[in-house]
């Protein structure tokens, strides 16, 4: 089995309309052997909202991810950066 790792995190901080906000976007294995992409948003200091989309395999799961890029594109277009994130 071939591991396809992925992790994308951006944020977006405005402080003159109180906006503080995360994007994160990752492919993680899952517990029968397949893969998951997760993604999460919200408010920045806070849990925000999950969501997991289940593949067969990392291969299936990397393929989505092409599906899922214009995402991360319209989050640059909104002012969103790319952050160092543990």
């Amino acid at each position: 089995m071939t591991q396809h790792w992925f992790r994308l995190y951006v944020q977006r901080i405005d402080t003159t309309r109180n906006m503080a906000r995360f994007y994160a976007m990752s492919i993680e294995p899952d517990l029968f052997g397949g893969s998951a992409l997760i993604r999460r948003w919200g408010r920045i200091g806070t849990r925000g909202q999950e969501r997991i989309d289940l593949f067969k395999d990392d291969a299936e799961a990397a393929e989505a991810i092409g599906r899922f890029l214009f995402l991360a594109r319209q989050k640059r277009a909104r002012g969103y950066r790319p952050q160092a994130h543990t």
